[in-house]
């Protein structure tokens, strides 16, 4: 049976179709787009991507070590920016976003770091770098979601947990178990093990005491064939995408467990070291997640193919309906 409750018909849409959410918008006038010269080897600094953007109107803002950045972008909107760009990891587009938001400009990803996962479920070019600066002038704009983990904005997910030792064990050997450490591996940023009074209870009301992974996702990230595994169809669903997996699973109910939901709130006794969007971090209890729905606006270039590489498998759905793994 499916992982993630409910279902939702993800269609292949066309950039310029207003029912992909996606409209053409006027170049800014002011943008700013601050860049991590070490981000993925350097990639933006081999492409001289600095100069590049200075020779389009953009201005850039090369980060050198131990600066705040988040102090740099509130800077830049005092100063006038109308539109806020970040060439690096995904943390720190993470921090950018988050002040675009609180502000109601829009945010421009620019793919200059190792995964980019959150440009690739975007539908950014993941190999265009430089291409990925027409989102300042030719662009295409929609509204998506943004993760909250007790008021820090993420892009991607929140980890609590480990993951390498569930996978030695017998009762992990199914395939569907596979498929989610497999994600597990590839979305989950720093994590440590959770603390002994963590406690989860999912949707058909089963507990899962001190999981070995808890992932709390903005949007939930596809398990199953024929969606890519560990993207998202979508960025716009209102729904986080929560899992967990037990590091001493109930024979009765299953190893793990993925479901939806527009929140989770947990209840702990001691703070809890977390990864979010590949930055650790400490969260103090309670634990409250929640979505916010169509909270940051983003553009990317027109060029660009605007959809996941789920969204891109004609009549792809996300299953939303519950069951245990088979």
């Amino acid at each position: 049976m499916p992982w993630l409750p409910g279902s939702i018909a993800v269609k292949t849409p066309m950039p310029r179709s207003s029912a992909s959410g996606w409209a053409p918008v006027e170049a800014t006038k002011q943008p700013v787009l601050f860049i991590n010269p070490a981000s993925g080897g350097g990639k933006a600094r081999r492409a001289g991507l600095a100069d590049l953007a200075r020779a389009r109107g953009i201005e850039p803002v090369v980060l050198a070590p131990g600066q705040d950045l988040e102090a740099l972008v509130r800077e830049a909107v005092a100063d006038g920016a109308d539109a806020l760009g970040m060439a690096g990891g995904d943390g720190s587009l993470g921090v950018v976003a988050a002040v675009a938001s609180g502000h109601g400009l829009p945010f421009v990803c620019v793919p200059a770091g190792t995964h980019n996962h959150f440009a690739r479920d975007l539908g950014v070019a993941r190999d265009d770098l430089v291409g990925a600066l027409d989102a300042f002038t030719d662009a295409l704009e929609r509204l998506v979601d943004l993760g909250d983990a007790n008021g820090r904005l993420f892009l991607n997910n929140t980890s609590i947990g480990i993951y390498g030792a569930a996978v030695q064990r017998t009762g992990y050997r199914d395939a569907k178990l596979r498929t989610l450490l497999q994600t597990a591996e590839g979305v989950l940023g720093p994590s440590a093990p959770p603390p002994p009074t963590l406690r989860v209870v999912d949707d058909l009301g089963h507990d899962h005491l001190n999981p070995a992974v808890l992932l709390v996702s903005n949007n939930p990230y596809a398990l199953d064939p024929p969606l890519v595994l560990g993207t998202r169809a979508a960025l716009d669903s209102g729904r986080l995408g929560i899992a967990v997996l037990d590091a001493s699973p109930d024979p009765g109910h299953g190893p793990g467990r993925a479901w939806t939901a527009p929140a989770l709130n947990l209840t702990v006794g001691e703070p809890v070291a977390a990864g979010l969007d590949e930055e650790p971090i400490t969260l103090e209890p309670p634990l409250r997640f929640r979505i916010r729905p169509t909270a940051l606006r983003v553009r990317i270039a027109a060029m660009h193919p605007g959809v996941p590489p789920s969204a891109r498998l004609p009549g792809a759905r996300l299953a939303r309906s519950g069951g245990e793994p088979s």
